[in-house]
């Protein structure tokens, strides 16, 4: 039987500021230079009024609180660990703007000791309250 070392209900909170450089840089790592994300100009025509962070940059902040997780089992259990299947059902409900705030708020919703994986609910919220992205993370446990 495995012990994954941790439980369902598990949670972990991560925030951060997004800045512009956050913005650039995602863009330059990604090639993703859509005017979307990186002209101002061309934004504040649109219905948002400025520029919008990447959705998969709002996504690749859940990695951090998946990796909150996989420390906490780790230091409970160190015959298996966590590695990364994939994302499931996101669906980005809001723009992130140049100064928001998220909050990742992540939750085991489900440990398989059958499949050796694990499922975890993600939401993320700005400091308005607003969810801007939900979604599921799929982790396969490995020794």
């Amino acid at each position: 039987m495995i012990d994954f070392g941790i439980e369902v209900g598990e949670k972990a909170t991560f925030a951060k500021t997004i800045a512009e450089s956050d913005i650039y840089l995602f863009a330059g790592i990604t090639g993703d230079f859509s005017p979307n994300h990186v002209n101002d100009q061309f934004m504040k025509k649109s219905d948002y009024g400025q520029r919008i962070a990447h959705g998969l940059l709002t996504l690749a902040l859940s990695s951090t609180t998946s990796t909150m997780v996989a420390a906490r089992s780790l230091a409970e259990s160190a015959e298996y660990f966590p590695v990364s299947l994939g994302y499931d059902h996101v669906r980005f409900l809001k723009p992130v703007f140049i100064g928001d705030t998220l909050t990742v708020n992540y939750e085991i919703v489900d440990l398989n000791p059958e499949t050796f994986r694990s499922r975890s609910k993600i939401e993320v919220v700005n400091q308005r309250g607003e969810i801007v992205m939900v979604g599921e993370h799929l982790m396969k446990w490995v020794k």
